[in-house]
């Protein structure tokens, strides 16, 4: 990997999820743990969670697994990670110390382990203040040392530009920015706008959904059902739109020997962001791991773009997204 070449970074809202898709802790946790070993050992280098990663009863669930797995990291290995949480901006966590409580309670789950905070979504299109007393906060917790970076997550440009001088006025930095970013998001001038502030502030632009929830990586002549009713009706109504997108990156990953995933990830790498993509199993890490040893060429990328410019269907967009 050249030094130009952006990381990739690992998802765990599955860790933990049942609603959608469908975690048993009985089996899957064992399974989980040799998961994320192979992750780190394979150099992914960042490990993206959130303190609302878990369904129901499971509350924190993939924070605490991490915590856990991490204990058993030399300390070596520790620090070439960054371990990069979310915290829920939920109606209840209101002030300046609105989220201190659920800072003190990730960062248990986490054994202390925790570098990055991130606020998990923008509250701007319902309570703006709440964001801002919210960010704040973690930019006090981050004055006292007891965290080291901040980020944010689903913000659009203005607010971005907002949020990055509020925090500047107090010699803090905002190190990323997390976006929905995929081959199946619908381009928009708003993002290419974050991208274009992230680049001029050193900002680092994180993608997830980057595989739109596996979608990317089933191959064209397959319809898989998924075990979650949830995901079930979205490849239903993606899966017969996206075939010939999905059978150019078949094409193009034969030429590289590497999967459609692969594909998918350098593709959001080309653009010079760093995909956050979700594995659940050694194979899917070591899928992602793989994708580090190359890189698509200039024409295969445009001919993605052109793909997706002209994609008849796209993703869910996030509904808390700030203009």
């Amino acid at each position: 990997m050249t030094k130009k070449e952006v990381g990739i970074g690992f998802g765990t809202w599955a860790w933990g999820n049942k609603l959608v898709w469908g975690y048993k802790p009985e089996t899957d946790d064992i399974l989980l743990k040799k998961t994320f070993f192979n992750a780190i050992d394979g150099g992914l280098d960042l490990i993206d969670t959130a303190d609302s990663y878990g369904t129901g009863s499971l509350f924190g669930q993939s924070e605490k697994l991490i915590g856990n797995f991490l204990e058993e990291l030399p300390k070596r290995k520790i620090k070439r990670i960054t371990i990069a949480t979310k915290l829920a901006p939920f109606p209840w966590r209101i002030g300046r110390n609105g989220l201190h409580k659920a800072f003190q309670e990730s960062n248990q789950r986490l054994k202390g382990h925790m570098k990055r905070v991130q606020l998990h979504w923008s509250t701007y299109r319902y309570a703006p203040w709440q964001e801002e007393q919210l960010l704040n906060g973690l930019g006090d917790l981050y004055e006292k040392g007891l965290i080291q970076e901040i980020g944010l997550s689903n913000t659009g440009p203005k607010r971005l530009i907002f949020l990055y001088q509020q925090l500047k006025e107090r010699g803090i930095k905002i190190q990323s920015i997390q976006m929905q970013f995929s081959l199946l998001t619908k381009p928009s001038l708003e993002d290419e706008k974050v991208k274009n502030i992230c680049k001029e502030n050193n900002i680092e632009y994180l993608a997830y959904s980057p595989l739109a929830l596996g979608l990317l990586a089933i191959q064209p002549d397959k319809f898989p059902k998924p075990s979650t009713f949830l995901r079930q009706k979205l490849f239903q109504r993606i899966l017969p739109k996206t075939k010939e997108l999905r059978e150019l990156l078949n094409n193009i990953g034969k030429k590289y020997s590497a999967s459609q995933a692969q594909v998918a990830l350098n593709w959001v790498r080309s653009h010079g962001a760093k995909p956050i993509v979700g594995i659940r199993n050694p194979v899917q890490a070591n899928d992602a791991i793989s994708a580090l040893t190359w890189s698509l060429k200039k024409s295969e990328k445009e001919r993605l773009d052109s793909y997706r410019n002209e994609c008849l269907i796209n993703m869910p967009q996030n509904p808390f997204t700030s203009p």
